[in-house]
């Protein structure tokens, strides 16, 4: 059975990482998905792969009038809008001290007015219709701190608070506004020295699934959150973090793998 047989659902940074995937898993469930991104030559080439039911949109999230555009052209192509994926997002790496306010604005910019702009207008539609899903891509970021990205915390905390108050005024209108939250994915952001095989996996033993994870599971997420089969879930934060934001291992405490222990050097005895 296709999950999204018929729906239609905009897809933000939809040319490359997650949100590609994302465009795949969609349209292999039924969906009619529109690829929308800055980088045109690689959403053309991806929305051509996808077949007919895949068209690339040129869209900056930051600008308004180039989201009314989509969601016009979206809606006079295939005649109705079901579902938002708000998946476009940026990082930028510096402390707080060396942190230029030009950069934290971008960063805001990309990550939460964007969503913004793209529930506001998409968000229209779907509450004249009287249904829809909109999911807000956030990140494990967006959970905790984090030191060295602060400007991306900021900005996921806030999508956090902005999925919860759009929740609360569409909810009563049949549309239904929730959030995901990926730690680290093998994406260019999440693995951008482009590490393979089990290399991907440092850094990641202090997260109980002690791995890295895949497009495809944040993707995974988005596609239930989208379908009828969560159709009394609105406001809710589905962690795609391979249990990161549970807490991290203690190596010298009981409960932990025991190859972290023998790398410590060191445990409690009980």
């Amino acid at each position: 059975m296709e999950r999204l047989k018929d729906k239609v659902v905009i897809v933000t940074g939809g040319a490359r990482g997650m949100g590609a995937q994302t465009c795949r898993l969609f349209v292999a469930e039924g969906a009619r998905v529109v690829v929308a991104d800055v980088a045109t030559a690689e959403g053309e080439a991806l929305a051509e792969a996808l077949g007919p039911n895949a068209a690339f949109q040129a869209l900056s999230v930051t600008d308004e009038r180039a989201w009314e555009a989509a969601v016009a052209e979206t809606v006079a192509r295939w005649g109705r809008l079901d579902g938002l994926v708000n998946n476009a997002g940026v990082v930028h790496f510096a402390d707080i001290e060396h942190l230029e306010t030009a950069d934290f604005d971008r960063v805001m910019a990309i990550n939460v007015k964007g969503a913004l702009l793209g529930i506001k207008h998409a968000g229209r539609v779907m509450k004249a219709a009287r249904r829809g899903a909109i999911v807000n891509i956030s990140s494990v970021d967006g959970l905790r701190g984090s030191n060295g990205v602060a400007a991306y915390v900021a900005s996921k905390w806030a999508l956090r608070g902005l999925t919860r108050s759009a929740a609360l005024e569409y909810g009563h209108c049949g549309v239904r506004v929730n959030s995901v939250y990926p730690g680290g994915i093998d994406t260019s952001m999440g693995n951008p020295m482009r590490f393979e095989g089990a290399a991907r996996n440092r850094g990641y033993e202090g997260v109980p699934l002690q791995r890295i994870g895949e497009p495809q599971e944040v993707a995974q997420a988005s596609l239930f959150l989208c379908s009828d089969e969560a159709s009394y879930i609105t406001g809710a934060e589905l962690a795609v973090d391979g249990g990161w934001s549970a807490g991290h291992y203690h190596a010298a405490l009981p409960g932990a793998p025991e190859a972290l222990a023998v790398a410590s050097g060191f445990r409690l005895a009980v």
